[in-house]
């Protein structure tokens, strides 16, 4: 099966959905967090599911397994904020772990897209 959009990917869908479920979870911070914690947490999630499809909008693959590198690099920054939500109190036990599991999976599937994709660029010997 060929991919014909980005949004075809299970790991976009995924990080879309979770860019979903922290908006709203955000939305229930304190109000002195509105620019600090929840701004924070809000642009690192989006950055997950547009660095997906911007790299994959490049026409090159090399540039492709960057942008897909750095979406990994916006999951660890949400799996940080994620913890220190919990930790203050922002987010009960239970959401933190159902938003922590979905990033984990979606760190699990953008780990094995790069390994794969990066397979394609090494020289055949």
């Amino acid at each position: 099966m060929t991919i014909k959009s980005y949004r075809e990917l299970e790991v976009w869908q995924k990080a879309f959905l979770l860019s979903l479920l922290i908006y709203k979870a955000a939305k229930k911070f304190p109000k002195e967090e509105l620019y600090g914690l929840a701004s924070q947490i809000r642009r690192a999630v989006v950055a997950i599911a547009t660095n997906i499809a911007e790299g994959s909008a490049r026409g090159h693959l090399a540039e492709y397994i960057q942008f897909l590198r750095i979406a990994y690099a916006s999951g660890a920054e949400v799996e940080t904020l994620l913890l220190l939500s919990k930790e203050l109190g922002y987010l009960a036990d239970r959401d933190y772990s159902k938003l922590n599991d979905l990033l984990n999976e979606i760190m699990k599937m953008l780990n094995v897209m790069i390994r794969k994709l990066e397979n394609k660029t090494l020289p055949k010997t």
